[in-house]
């Protein structure tokens, strides 16, 4: 019955409108990096408070860090900017239907970034704590952090490229 409601309305239309529900959807992505970078945050202060002789190490740790813990959000917010501004669905062919429940499933999609970015920002967190602990091996702790949120960013990078084809190649367009 809903199937047959959304069928009277002109497939352009439901493609918008999927797309707005799309875009709202993928920026709760960004939930993820905020509590990554308030952790990450919240370990710095903790270790200038323990060792304020390395505060501009901690510091700066802390930041990369948070930095990269970004990187899901900044990956969500182009996705949504996608679908409001620059969306191919719009003026693809298929079924109105198929198209708007890919543009809704792109931002779903996105959702995956909450994970990379809370575990980047943990993995800065316990960087910048390790820093302020023992500043001579900041060298070391940064590049075991880097390479772990790295690792970290593959499902945020596994969604992407889900919306991506969701959005430019969708494969079920071609089944009807």
């Amino acid at each position: 019955m809903f199937l047959n409601w959304l069928a009277t309305f002109e497939p352009r239309v439901l493609i918008l409108a999927a797309s707005c529900i799309g875009a709202g959807l993928a920026m709760i992505a960004g939930i993820g990096p905020g509590i990554g970078q308030g952790y990450a945050a919240g370990k710095g202060a903790e270790a200038v408070g323990i060792n304020p002789k390395a505060s501009k190490q901690v510091t700066m740790v802390m930041l990369l860090g948070a930095a990269v813990a970004e990187t899901s959000g900044i990956l969500a917010l182009v996705v949504a900017l996608i679908l409001l501004y620059g969306n191919p669905l719009v003026t693809a062919s298929g079924a109105g239907i198929i198209l708007a429940a890919a543009a809704i499933g792109a931002g779903f999609s996105m959702i995956a970034g909450i994970g990379p970015g809370i575990g980047q920002g943990y993995a800065a967190g316990k960087s910048t704590e390790a820093v302020g602990r023992r500043p001579k091996f900041q060298s070391a702790v940064v590049r075991t952090m880097f390479l772990g949120q790295a690792v970290a960013q593959t499902t945020g990078i596994y969604a992407l490229i889900v919306a991506l084809v969701l959005m430019f190649a969708n494969p079920l367009t071609k089944l009807l």
